[in-house]
């Protein structure tokens, strides 16, 4: 049989690879390449180019000014008598110049990238290996292009006032957060000092110990064993909402607990800071400040909900877990002539975190 009268042969002089399958295709996907590059205003018109130099460092200075202005609305609309009216100038003069400032920032660098700098398209291969010291003579060189493309070594009117808008940018944050922080004033000196406000809280000879919120002094008879008491001293409870009522209170909330009093094992000096059992400590973490009022009565150990510092209470409030790097604070007290719990005297040291310098 002839090959002309093969079958086979017809089939497969007649076969063709499948489009999916084949390396090549009768209908490949065209290449048209970039369009024709189109040349911006500021290419074909120099005064066109002035104009947006000018509008971009217009709105880097005006960056400037919006900074300028934030803080100075920071200290002209002052918020210290806490109404809302002060609180809601304050708020809205402070963010419009922040937001004039990287509003107008903004706006300045994309302009000047869209209208100034170097308008050209290329193509740059990249390689997965270090490359050799010609290479990276080339990549300095690229750098060095780049800055002559973008004008930024070139139009120093644009550089600097870019450099100061960005400069500008940050002091309003500056001086925002340094308005969080205390300041001494002529009737208080030590108002800045951390350490010194730590060391100081309202706890004095004599404080009758107090429920919070309600003021309502504690005697001692009223303490069981096992319970605990969030406690203030007496005299915050007349203390207005509005005049530093917070700060104070954080300072000085104790919780209060009885435990049998041949548990408690107080160090040499310490031995009175106790009456009958009864203990009381600072409720303020010697980590970062949380709250300290998970108490455990069986244990009677104190638990740190934030990062679950433990305190044994029955050796002076010692850490025995958790991040925290020295005990609570205790705060001696005794009772009054009437039964009341009373403070012996402030806290020996200071209340709350631990990286406060201490004496």
């Amino acid at each position: 049989m002839s090959h002309e009268d093969d079958p086979l042969e017809h089939e497969r002089a007649s076969w063709k690879p499948s489009p999916g399958l084949a390396v090549a295709v009768t209908d490949p996907v065209q290449n048209n390449e970039l369009p024709p590059h189109r040349e911006r205003v500021t290419d074909k018109d120099p005064a066109a180019m002035k104009r947006a130099v000018r509008t971009v460092y217009t709105l880097f200075y005006l960056s400037v000014a919006g900074s300028v202005w934030a803080i100075a609305a920071y200290m002209l609309f002052p918020i210290e008598d806490g109404q809302t009216v002060s609180i809601r100038n304050n708020n809205l003069f402070i963010g419009l110049g922040i937001a004039l400032a990287l509003l107008a920032l903004g706006i300045g660098a994309i302009h000047w990238s869209k209208a100034i700098m170097s308008d050209k398209e290329f193509i740059e291969p990249r390689h997965a290996t270090r490359g050799r010291d010609t290479t990276r003579e080339a990549a300095i060189k690229a750098f060095a292009d780049a800055n002559e493309d973008s004008g930024f070594g070139r139009r120093a009117i644009i550089r600097n006032s870019l450099i100061a808008a960005a400069v500008a940018s940050i002091a309003p944050g500056i001086t925002l957060f340094r308005g969080l922080a205390p300041q001494d004033t002529p009737t208080q000196p030590n108002a800045g000092n951390p350490v010194y406000l730590l060391s100081h809280t309202m706890w004095k000879e004599g404080s009758r110990l107090a429920h919070d919120p309600s003021g309502t002094p504690i005697k001692a008879s009223d303490v069981t064993l096992g319970s605990a008491f969030h406690v203030i001293p007496e005299e915050l409870a007349s203390v207005p909402r509005s005049e530093g009522y917070l700060d104070e209170k954080a300072k000085a909330i104790v919780l209060l607990m009885r435990l049998p009093q041949e548990q408690l094992h107080p160090s040499p000096g310490k031995e009175d800071w106790a009456y009958d059992g009864i203990v009381a400590y600072s409720k303020v973490c010697t980590h970062v400040g949380c709250p300290v009022a998970l108490y455990e009565q069986q244990t009677h150990h104190l638990l740190c909900p934030c990062h679950q510092s433990q305190f044994d209470i029955t050796h002076e409030a010692a850490v025995i877990f958790g991040p925290a790097a020295r005990p609570l604070p205790q705060l001696p007290i005794t009772v009054d002539a009437e039964g009341y719990l009373v403070a012996r005297s402030d806290f020996h040291e200071p209340v709350g975190p631990s990286f406060w310098e201490r004496h």
